[in-house]
Order: C-alpha cells, then sequence, then structure tokens
C-alpha cells in the first residue's frame, strides 16, 4: 500500500469516528403526559423514557408553574421496571400550563437535557 493511500485512510477513519459515538447519545423517546399535552385531568406523575440507560444518581426532573416556581421537593427516581426511565411524583396540580424541565446524563457520559410544557385544563380533577 502506498504511503498516500495510507494517510488517506486514517484521514477517513479519524473523520468517521465522532459520527459513529454522536449518534451512540441517549434521547428522549416518550414522555407522560407528552409534549403540549392538554389534559382533563391532573396527572399524579412525570414519566419521562430515553432510548439507553440514564445514571439516576445524576437525573434532574422539576416541574414548574406559570410562575417558573417549582411544585414539589421530590427527587426523580429511576422506575422500578425500566433503567431508561425516570419519575416524578406530582401534587395536586390546579388548571394551568406547567413546564417540565430535565437533565439526565446517560450511562455513556453524554448530558441531555430540555423543557417541554403541558396544560391542564379547567375543572380538572386528578387522574
Amino acid at each position: 500500500m502506498h504511503m498516500f493511500t495510507r494517510v488517506i485512510l486514517v484521514i477517513m477513519l479519524v473523520l468517521a469516528a465522532p459520527v459513529t459515538s454522536a449518534l451512540a447519545h441517549s434521547m428522549l423517546v416518550k414522555a407522560e403526559p407528552p409534549r403540549r399535552a392538554v389534559l382533563t385531568k391532573s396527572p399524579t406523575h412525570v414519566r419521562l423514557w430515553f432510548n439507553e440507560k440514564i445514571e439516576g444518581d445524576y437525573a434532574s426532573l422539576v416541574v414548574l408553574d406559570a410562575q417558573k416556581q417549582p411544585l414539589t421537593d421530590a427527587k426523580p427516581t429511576l422506575a422500578p421496571d425500566d433503567q431508561k426511565s425516570i419519575v416524578l411524583p406530582l401534587p395536586e396540580l390546579a388548571p394551568g400550563k406547567y413546564s417540565v424541565k430535565f437533565r439526565v446524563l446517560s450511562v455513556d457520559g453524554h448530558v441531555v437535557e430540555s423543557t417541554f410544557d403541558f396544560t391542564v385544563k379547567g375543572d380538572a380533577q386528578r387522574k
């Protein structure tokens, strides 16, 4: 193999490596309640599912009211039936708009964070 061909091959391998590792990061695949949901009943919890296992000790999940105040001091926990999911119990929610803010660390060390909203309509009762 010529020296030039070897150099080109090494460059191609180096350039391809970051793309492969970026595709392996964790991402949110499902939320309960879902993004932009309009609920007729107050949810009892927020649960998030990811495509990979996450580090439960480093997970942060907060639900904020319209004044951006947290609804509970409770900490999220890994779901006992799924190490790719975290759960946060909620108090009874009054009608209004709420924001879910989360930050998790996947087992590969990548941080995933985002925010989404849901709404509880008037006359809502516990789900």
